[in-house]
């Protein structure tokens, strides 16, 4: 199976993320914004943001003479002993803050294995995950996670798993044609998020954005009840800029 993996703006600030925490991590004594803006060659406002950002997921600290170093987090990340739960505490952190400041459970799903599956998800009690009537293994042509798991695999890799999976009607929006769905996935461009009105489940709208690391399928996503459709557009905005931290998380 060939993956389709084109660069969205989330990939580009991880991959611009990485190269600041590398110079830190470089600099055992610390580094200046100065210094790290020479070195990288980003531009202040640019790196401006991203330290905003390092210093808010603990990959970076400053320091009583405004320099930076390492933080607690990135050590975790970068320790053989626990790093797969410091992986999944982090990544837990990233999520629950981003239900908070978007007000919508939001989920990362992964395509492992050629199957569907939710690796991680934020709810609350204002923010009730979508209710899993049906398997979200079988209903990839339903959901907006699923359709953008598989828009980041090739034709034979979509036909592959339609194969497998009958696309059966969940309600009246569901399509059910794999002809239609491979066309509009064909159709979509990388950048803009996948959605599911109400075609997965009734009274549920949700959104998709990919999150591409190396040979890593998967997507962050996001619910809301239709009655705050009107939400939606604004809620994936906020999704596909929160999606940076996450795969910096993943790319560590």
């Amino acid at each position: 199976m060939a993956l389709k993996h084109e660069p969205t703006a989330p990939y580009h600030s991880a991959q611009d993320a990485l190269r600041v925490l590398e110079t830190v991590a470089r600099h055992t004594a610390g580094v200046t914004d100065t210094e790290l803006a020479r070195t990288t060659g980003l531009d202040p406002e640019r790196l401006t943001t991203l330290l905003r950002m390092l210093r808010r997921e603990g990959y970076v600290e400053q320091v009583a003479d405004g320099a930076y170093v390492t933080g607690d987090a990135l050590t975790r990340l970068t320790s053989v002993h626990d790093r797969d739960e410091a992986l999944r505490d982090q990544l837990q952190r990233t999520l629950d803050e981003l239900r908070d400041s978007i007000g919508a459970a939001v989920y990362i799903s992964r395509y492992v294995d050629g199957e569907v599956t939710i690796a991680q998800y934020a709810d609350g009690p204002a923010t009730p995950a979508v209710h899993e009537w049906v398997d979200f293994r079988s209903s990839a042509h339903a959901t907006a996670l699923g359709k953008s798991l598989l828009s980041q695999l090739d034709h034979n890799g979509r036909r592959d798993h339609l194969s497998r999976h009958r696309m059966t009607r969940l309600t009246s929006r569901t399509i059910t044609s794999d002809k239609l769905l491979l066309s509009r996935l064909d159709a979509q461009p990388p950048t803009v998020p996948h959605l599911d009105l109400q075609e997965y489940a009734v009274g549920t709208v949700c959104a998709a954005v990919p999150i591409t690391a190396g040979s890593l399928v998967g997507c962050l996503a996001l619910s809301l009840p239709v009655d705050q459709a009107h939400r939606l557009r604004r809620a994936t905005d906020r999704l596909n800029r929160g999606a940076a931290p996450v795969l910096l998380s993943l790319a560590i």
